[in-house]
């Protein structure tokens, strides 16, 4: 029996050594896919990679500078500072250029990130960044436009399983052992998707419960071994997604009891940004017009925690969150949206009305554009009954106000102005 690695994570020991070997992201690595064709064409390219943790940003990266045949060059965002990304850059040039890639880019500043431009824009730089966060948010404009963003998903059951099967027939220590998986269920719930954290689970279970060089994998060995872990709060992520889903549905349930229970959850994290940048969108999604407030709250918390930092801005994130959870709901505003966007996908362009075109030209007014437009300030209560739909939905109504005091009161206008046109 070979000895099992003092040191090397199973994660490590079985990363793939090729594209081919990768598991998973079927959408960016199948035949005739983006990352794919990058990767068959020998074409080198700036990439932002962006989802959950473990699905293989980093893997990819080093692959692709693999193939590339660039230099591979690491830093994490967390603990490298501008002076990194120069020294970086100067062995690039001497190289004739580099891939870079670059963990939680989201984390790097402004001025770090203006840092990467010129190399990136004169090609010193192939730049590859990984993020969990939505990097329109956090990415500069300026660096997102040179760069190509690809989404990478969580791990489905079969790529999990796939996972574990290759590590059992490639590893030379798991090869030299007797495997026996009785159940997966807790394996892959405790991952989260996250294949690299089902591999090192994975490889404490087997440590944990060898006996006479057997192992046998069952959910209550599995949870045996985690039950002392299971309460803790991962600051690097793996249980993040799990946690903010329970912060967000308990403000959305409009309890303020389990939402700031699991604020303090997540300030373990210390991301106090990602946890305010989800109530904006929260008040939004889930109060919109039934208490347009909460709006105006979330984004003023989102700059009050930028110019307070931790610890007293865990004050300010706790009034937001007991003044959301404590809002009336409604969804009334995202579903709308939706209901436009389904709209416009199923119907097409249609034309917009004559009356509502703009004519900046004299051949334009000549064409009707404009005409009969009625200014609906010049009319009583600043209100004139006209089309604003295209021809062929006329009377289509895609925003239904929730049943709550504010919006029933937004009905009521919408009434007594379109009488049953939209049928309020």
């Amino acid at each position: 029996m070979s000895a099992p690695p003092s040191n090397i994570p199973l994660a490590e020991r079985v990363r793939p050594q090729t594209i081919d070997e990768f598991i998973g992201q079927e959408h960016l690595l199948g035949e005739g896919k983006p990352v794919k064709k990058l990767a068959d064409t020998n074409t080198a390219r700036s990439i932002i990679f962006w989802g959950p943790p473990g699905v293989g940003k980093t893997t990819l990266a080093q692959l692709l500078s693999n193939v590339w045949k660039l230099p591979f060059y690491s830093l994490s965002a967390i603990s490298s500072g501008v002076k990194d990304l120069r020294e970086v850059i100067e062995k690039a040039k001497d190289q004739g250029g580099a891939l870079l890639f670059i963990d939680e880019i989201h984390r790097f500043n402004k001025s770090q990130q203006d840092s990467l431009l010129g190399a990136v824009e004169k090609g010193v730089i192939t730049l590859i960044g990984a993020t969990t966060e939505n990097p329109s948010f956090e990415v500069i404009s300026a660096l997102l436009s040179r760069c190509q963003v690809y989404v990478l998903k969580q791990f489905e059951e079969k790529h999990l399983e796939d996972i574990i099967n290759r590590a059992i027939q490639k590893d030379e220590y798991l090869k030299s052992l007797k495997i026996e998986i009785k159940e997966t269920e807790a394996l892959f719930r405790f991952s989260g998707g996250d294949g690299r954290k089902l591999l090192n689970l994975f490889d404490l279970v087997i440590q944990t419960c060898i006996v006479k060089n057997k192992v046998v994998i069952t959910n209550e060995a599995v949870e045996l071994v985690l039950q002392q872990k299971l309460a803790l709060y991962d600051k690097s992520g793996e249980n993040h997604y799990d946690i903010i889903s329970a912060f967000i549905k308990s403000i959305r349930g409009s309890d303020p009891n389990g939402a700031v229970y699991w604020l303090a959850r997540m300030l373990a994290g210390g991301d106090i940004r990602f946890i305010a940048r989800r109530m904006v969108i929260l008040a939004s999604e889930d109060i919109g017009n039934a208490n347009p407030n909460a709006l105006l709250m979330a984004t003023q918390c989102f700059q009050a925690i930028e110019m307070i930092g931790i610890p007293e801005a865990r004050i300010i994130l706790s009034q937001t969150v007991i003044f959301l959870a404590s809002s009336p709901k409604s969804n009334s505003s995202y579903m709308a949206i939706d209901n436009a966007m389904q709209l416009v996908e199923r119907t097409g362009d249609q034309p917009v009305p004559l009356h509502l075109r703009n004519a900046p030209t004299k051949l334009m007014k000549n064409m009707g554009y404009g005409k009969d437009y009625k200014y609906a300030h010049s009319y009583d209560q600043n209100f004139v009954n006209q089309e604003f739909l295209p021809e062929t939905l006329s009377g289509k109504t895609i925003y239904e106000p929730a049943k709550n005091p504010r919006e029933e009161e937004i009905r009521k206008y919408l009434k007594q102005r379109w009488g049953e046109k939209y049928g309020y």
